[in-house]
């Protein structure tokens, strides 16, 4: 009998350990300005499980952080964020970055100026090539900005995580004068705009 409670215990446990990692996770790599705003941005999307600050697009694999700001290596600073598609769709997540940067400036967000800040999805599949397509058409057409999109969607290229420090920027410098100049509005506007979106936590 006890073998037998034994076995029983073997198998649910992992069926326990099988159903965490039943979630298949997506990905999606945005560029929208300094990588900073994004990711603080994209934490708090209720359905996003990560967000890691990175460089895509670029000619140099694994760049440094002072050979992107050159602006000479490609590369534009990104989010790479790690959502379930079962609570938030990549539709969805594209809404939420048209609404919170400006993508109708060329090579520039605010004060960021160079083509590592430009306005870019990088698709890794042809439904996100797809998605984010529409979702651009339907975003110029609805009248959100009042200039053209000049959102560039591109292959997935040349993707690496950016340094450490780069990670989790704003949550651990929240006091950081570009934090509480820049970052800080953007937050206040999204939670305006997206309250039903809004992780419980955050």
């Amino acid at each position: 009998m006890m073998n037998v409670l034994i076995i029983l215990l073997s198998i649910l446990s992992m069926n326990g350990q099988m159903n965490d990692t039943d979630t298949e996770y997506e990905t999606a790599v945005l560029g929208a300005g300094c990588f900073w705003c994004v990711e603080a941005i994209f934490q708090r999307v209720n359905g996003v499980v990560a967000v890691e600050s990175g460089y895509a697009g670029g000619h140099i694999i694994n760049p440094t952080y002072e050979q992107v700001i050159t602006g000479r290596t490609g590369h534009a600073e990104v989010a790479k964020v790690t959502f379930d598609p079962a609570i938030i769709s990549y539709e969805l997540l594209l809404e939420v970055f048209w609404h919170t940067h400006d993508p109708t400036t060329l090579n520039r967000q605010g004060a960021d100026v160079g083509p590592q800040y430009r306005s870019a999805i990088f698709f890794q599949t042809d439904e996100q090539r797809d998605i984010a397509l529409k979702s651009l058409r339907k975003t110029n057409d609805s009248g959100l900005w009042q200039n053209p999109i000049v959102t560039e969607v591109t292959p997935l290229t040349n993707y690496s995580v950016a340094e450490d420090y780069h990670q989790n920027y704003f949550n651990n410098n929240p006091n950081a004068g570009y934090c509480s100049v820049v970052i800080a509005p953007k937050l206040a506007k999204f939670k305006k705009d997206f309250p039903h979106l809004l992780q419980d936590s955050l």
